[in-house]
């Protein structure tokens, strides 16, 4: 197939395109990949290479592509009704549905779901929420937000700042001072390496209260984490990290958002990481597994807790000045609503769970004795390989000799595509959740062969 030129050269002379080296991809020094098509675990670009994906787009298509399922909702919906609002009352079916859908998975404390685009815009409203929450409640100078480094919450000021990775603040004067960061709960980069997982976590927990200690409890309302973080790292919580968190915000009357934009919707063989780490929210945060990104839509799931005291709020002050004029999209919706049906049908999160120990398992036994892999690690459909210079003494690779994207380009020149995490060398891993075991074996084997191309 003869490549288009002129998109080539439209795409460097008129696309702004996120977390991307602007000047060298202006210049033509960094490669571009135009997408023409999809089908299942793997995607084809315009040269007519097929690729399997084995991060999902960004950890999010997560039924696999070209489902006519779900494309025929979005497109009966635009014929019946492209556009209505959620304001002052209104709904369409398909908005009223998903919500019913939404809730009927969530946790049981669980009230109501307000509908956004984008898991960056439905962490803005958490904060927003939580803020009014604590002004109804008479608490003004309860407004602090504890978020924990290389947590990964958005692209937005207040998401922006929550978000714990020096990328998303460098240069952008973020975070904001009503952000404060802690610990990750990232047992293999402790700083300690006598601590065993135990004294790791209450390490963490320690961290925690001398933070609320030095702001004061009545200044902090809220902490948000993900159930196992995701950007930063793909790194499943230590055992009892959640218990030990949940028991000092508890103490403190701290609210917590649980933020499953990755995990929400069965990335973890559950369908909630909340449910699968013993979370109790008082807010969820949801999008990608959402529609499995076949249209824009996020959500903001609200606790009975909260729901109370908004209902509160208005009675003694009017409507609530919140809205997006995209707010649950009716086409988002729809495409919602056919992709849970289509999760459930097919019985994709019981394979996602099933396939994704069978990754994490082979993955880890292939590169077991690789002399710069320092840890294999995952949970469900979620796998990370990080790649050390020395794993005896756990010495990391200089940040300038990007190790990790070396290898994920190698793996790409094998048509398996899998993502370079920042702050690190991690090849990441996040496929859809159709993934057979015959891929796995497939990316196992060519992950192997791209970390033995670039570290030997």
């Amino acid at each position: 197939m003869l490549k288009n030129d002129q998109l080539d050269q439209w795409d460097r002379e008129n696309f702004f395109h996120p977390s991307t080296h602007l000047a060298q991809f202006a210049r033509g020094e960094a490669p571009n990949r135009i997408i023409t098509g999809g089908k299942g675990s793997h995607i084809t670009d315009r040269d007519g290479n097929r690729l399997l994906d084995a991060f999902a787009g960004l950890y999010c298509v997560n039924v696999g592509y070209g489902r006519p399922e779900i494309a025929e909702a979005i497109a009966d919906q635009a014929r019946e009704l492209a556009y209505y609002h959620a304001y002052v009352g209104h709904g369409t079916e398909a908005s009223i549905t998903l919500a019913k859908m939404v809730l009927d998975r969530a946790p049981d404390h669980m009230s109501k779901v307000y509908f956004g685009l984008s898991g960056s815009d439905a962490n803005e409203t958490n904060v927003k929420l939580i803020w009014y929450y604590n002004n109804i409640l008479g608490r003004p100078e309860k407004k602090k937000i504890i978020s924990r480094w290389r947590g990964y919450h958005g692209s937005g000021l207040m998401t922006g700042s929550l978000t714990g990775l020096d990328l998303f603040h460098k240069k952008f004067d973020l975070p904001l001072a009503q952000v404060l960061h802690t610990e990750a709960p990232y047992y293999y980069r402790r700083e300690d390496t006598n601590m065993s997982e135990a004294e790791f976590v209450a390490h963490c927990v320690s961290e925690l209260e001398a933070m609320i200690d030095r702001e004061g409890a009545d200044t902090i309302a809220a902490f948000i984490g993900e159930p196992a973080l995701g950007t930063g790292g793909l790194v499943p919580p230590p055992a009892g990290y959640w218990e030990a968190i949940q028991a000092v915000l508890n103490k403190h009357d701290i609210l917590l958002v649980a933020d499953e934009v990755v995990t929400g919707f069965g990335r973890l063989g559950t369908m909630f990481g909340s449910e699968h780490y013993g979370l109790k929210p008082d807010l969820i945060t949801i999008a990608k597994g959402l529609t499995s990104a076949y249209a824009p839509l996020s959500g903001s799931i609200v606790s009975d807790k909260m729901w109370k005291v908004l209902e509160q709020g208005t009675d003694e002050n009017g409507p609530i000045g919140h809205g997006w004029t995209y707010s649950a999209h009716p086409i988002g919706a729809a495409a919602g609503v056919a992709n849970l049906k289509l999760i459930d049908e097919l019985n994709l999160i019981q394979n996602a769970g099933k396939v994704g120990a069978y990754l994490n398992k082979t993955m880890s036994e292939a590169l077991a004795d690789h002399p710069h892999v320092g840890e294999v690690r995952g949970e469900g459909l979620m796998c990370a390989v990080e790649f050390v210079k020395d794993r005896e003494t756990r010495t990391f690779f200089d940040v300038a000799d990007k190790i990790g994207p070396q290898v994920a380009a190698a793996l790409a020149a094998e048509h398996v595509i899998a993502r370079a995490m920042p702050q690190g060398d991690i090849l990441g891993f996040a496929p859809p959740f159709c993934l057979t075991h015959q891929e796995v074996d497939e990316i196992v084997e060519k992950t192997v062969r791209a970390a033995r191309s670039v570290l030997g």
